[in-house]
C-alpha cells in the first residue's frame, strides 16, 4: 500500500486531499511546509511526496532537489503556475508529474496509481539481463561498471558506489541492457514520464547533466552516457549487473 505525504500549506486544500486519498485506500500524511515534510520521510518514509511549489519559508522547487538526494519517492508537484519554465523547472529538478491547480483529485489518484505501479515494478523486476563478468574474472570485473538493480546503486570501476533516485534507476535500466546501443528520446521519455517526448524540453538532457556530476562527484569517475545525435543517449562502458560480492560501496 502506497505511503503518500501531501505537503500543502492551504489547510482545506491539504486536509480534503489527505482525506480523499486515504479514502482511495493509501497511508497517507499531511505536512504544511519542508520542514513537517521532512519529519515526516525520516519517520514514516514515502513512495510518493505530493508537493506544492508555494510554500513558507522554502519552495517546492528548493525542497524537491532535496528530496531527490536523499530519497527515491516519486513527486508530484502542483502549482497554480501554469508556464513553461515552471514546468521545465520542475521536471529538471526531479518531479515525476506536475499539475497545474486547480486539481482534479481524480487525476492525483491516478499520477500515484501510476507512479506507485512503477516503482513496484522497478522494484520487483528480475534481475536484468547484462553481460555478467564470470566469477573468476576478477581483473575484468575491476574495469567494469557494477549495476545493482536491487539496491538502485551503480558502482564505478574501482569500487566507489552512488545510489540512484527513481528517475535516474529507470533512465540507466534502458541503458544498460544493452551497452553501446542507443536508446531513443521516445523511449526514455515513455519509461520516465509515461508520455511521448517533447522536442521542445530539456528534461532528459538535465537529468543526464545532473546525474554525470552526481556519478563524477561521488565516484570519481566519468559516468560513460553519451548523446547519440539524432537519436538519444547510450551506455558506452562496460558494464556488469547484481550486487558486488565483496560489499564494495
Amino acid at each position: 500500500m502506497a505511503r503518500i505525504i501531501v505537503v500543502e500549506d492551504e489547510a482545506d486544500l491539504r486536509d480534503d486531499l489527505v482525506d480523499y486519498l486515504s479514502r482511495c485506500g493509501f497511508h497517507v500524511y499531511g505536512a504544511s511546509s519542508g520542514e513537517e515534510m521532512d519529519a515526516l520521510l525520516n519517520s514514516h518514509g514515502a513512495d510518493v511526496i505530493v508537493l506544492d511549489v508555494n510554500l513558507p519559508n522554502e519552495d517546492g522547487f528548493s525542497v524537491a532537489q532535496r528530496v531527490r538526494a536523499v530519497s527515491q519517492a516519486a513527486i508530484i508537484m502542483l502549482t497554480a503556475r501554469s508556464g513553461l519554465i515552471d514546468r521545465v523547472i520542475g521536471l529538471e529538478l526531479g518531479a515525476d508529474v506536475y499539475l497545474v491547480k486547480p486539481i482534479d483529485f481524480r487525476e492525483v489518484e491516478a499520477q500515484i496509481k501510476a507512479l506507485f505501479r512503477r516503482l513496484q515494478k522497478n522494484a520487483s523486476s528480475a534481475p536484468l539481463p547484462l553481460r555478467r563478468a564470470p566469477p573468476a574474472s576478477l581483473d575484468d570485473s575491476k574495469k567494469s561498471w557494477r549495476f545493482d538493480e536491487t539496491e538502485w546503486r551503480l558502482q564505478a570501476p574501482g569500487g566507489a558506489a552512488v545510489s540512484l533516485t527513481a528517475t535516474e534507476y529507470k533512465f540507466l535500466c534502458l541503458l544498460v541492457v544493452a551497452p553501446g546501443e542507443a536508446v531513443t528520446r521516445q523511449a526514455i521519455a515513455m519509461a520516465l514520464t509515461g508520455r511521448d517526448w517533447d522536442p521542445y524540453s530539456r528534461s532528459i538532457d538535465s537529468l543526464v547533466r545532473r546525474l554525470r556530476i552526481k556519478v563524477e562527484e561521488h565516484t570519481g569517475v566519468a559516468l560513460p552516457v553519451q548523446a547519440v545525435h539524432g537519436v538519444g543517449y547510450a551506455f558506452v562502458g562496460a558494464v556488469v549487473s547484481g550486487p558486488d560480492g565483496n560489499g564494495a560501496g
